[in-house]
């Protein structure tokens, strides 16, 4: 897998483009269900040339005639939490359609935007447990770090859900967002078990499930040899007709059944195609 450092500038000139559009919704003290950042009002000054006038406190202008700004100061008070799928099924798909390449580099995504708005991310990979791999840093410096060690990781084994979950719920200490980047392919009460620790009062979760296209449609027909990555288990089958079907509506259950559950526990669900151009399956993330 290898992720260009020059991604982050692409980063960089997407996310100008992208608080465009998000202006309308983090304006004055409001803040996003997701990340904005947290403003808190310190004091007034006297205006100067320059200044932006939107920041103008007219109520006080209209009993001083003088033009004062209002100043705040930024708060650091939510820290966002970035968990990407190490187990071997997201060793699946070639160059950017790879899923851990892409649930990689939307995780880099989130970690960019979160410190572009003043806030805190810790970075992590999961299998059997929850290791975390950034320094605490939040700045450019700690995300080029981070794709160097994205680019080192060779997904194997099998996500135990339920026991790293609920394992790092216990380290969150603070108000925070866990994002959850993974193809969810295990029993979906293993998955529900792990969210449902992480979901509680001060902490919102969001599961982001990659699904590459061929696994939606694996486009094959005839004696085929099926392999699982995680067990290197080997199954040969006709695949067409009926058993395409089947398949399908397997597929489909099983994402409804996730889905499903974890919104009922008050977290939210995303699919996305990795076919699709990372930088539009990041924005309908992020914007949602």
């Amino acid at each position: 897998m290898t992720i260009e450092p020059d991604f982050l500038d692409e980063l960089g000139r997407f996310t100008a483009a992208l608080n465009r559009q998000t202006t309308s919704i983090r304006q004055g003290d409001q803040e996003s269900p997701r990340v904005g950042e947290g403003l808190t009002f310190s004091d007034y000054r006297r205006y100067s040339p320059g200044d932006d006038t939107r920041r103008i406190d007219w109520k006080l202008f209209a009993r001083t005639e003088e033009y004062f700004i209002k100043q705040y100061e930024e708060e650091r008070s939510l820290t966002v939490h970035l968990l990407v799928d190490t187990s071997a099924s997201m060793d699946y798909g070639e160059a950017e359609i790879h899923k851990f390449e892409y649930a990689a580099k939307l995780g880099l995504g989130f970690a960019y935007l979160t410190a572009e708005e003043n806030n805190d991310f810790q970075f992590c990979t999961f299998r059997d447990r929850v290791d975390r791999i950034d320094t605490g840093q939040s700045n450019r410096g700690e995300l080029l770090s981070l794709i160097d060690q994205l680019n080192e990781v060779t997904p194997e084994g099998t996500a135990d859900f339920e026991s790293s979950l609920e394992a790092y719920a216990k380290r969150i200490r603070s108000r925070s967002l866990v994002v959850v980047f993974s193809d969810c392919l295990t029993d979906p009460e293993e998955l529900e078990s792990g969210i449902a620790a992480l979901a509680r009062n001060d902490v919102d979760v969001l599961l982001v499930r990659v699904v590459a296209p061929t696994e939606r449609d694996p486009g094959v027909v005839g004696d085929v040899l099926f392999a699982d990555p995680e067990s290197d288990e080997k199954r040969r089958s006709y695949f067409s007709g009926s058993l395409a079907e089947t398949y399908q509506s397997r597929l489909d259950a099983h994402i409804d059944s996730v889905s499903n559950r974890v919104t009922a526990l008050g977290a939210d669900h995303v699919l996305v195609d990795t076919g699709e151009d990372y930088f539009d399956s990041f924005a309908s993330i992020w914007l949602q």
